[in-house]
């Protein structure tokens, strides 16, 4: 069976560097800023992103896995619905899922 370890939350954001400063002001962390309409930290075990380009309305929590297309087969056997098939970002590759109750999750898996 993968292995799935939650580890990230992505935030809608306005603006992500507006963002990035209040939280580093307000929590200490370290933003990385890893394109111009995202920035998250980097490495605190749970981590958190800003995204200033997406239609998501609500958190995204995000699942780390060491098999990411053994773990979308599961998710559908299980009973979830793909919202996003897999592709690729800055640092790996991941898909965007719905649960039964319609809470959408992000599993992803680290470039090899």
């Amino acid at each position: 069976m993968p292995s799935a370890k939650l580890n990230y939350v992505e935030l809608p954001v306005a603006d992500s560097e507006a963002s990035a400063q209040f939280y580093e002001k307000a929590m200490g962390w370290s933003m990385v800023r890893f394109a111009p309409v995202y920035a998250g930290t980097d490495g605190n075990h749970s981590d958190l992103g800003l995204d200033a380009d997406t239609a998501l309305k609500a958190p995204l929590p995000n699942v780390e896995t060491d098999d990411l297309e053994g773990m979308l087969a599961q998710v559908e056997a299980a009973g979830g619905r793909i919202v996003d098939p897999i592709f690729a970002f800055p640092g790996g590759r991941r898909f965007h899922f719905a649960d039964p109750d319609g809470n959408i999750m992000g599993i992803w898996q680290r470039e090899s």
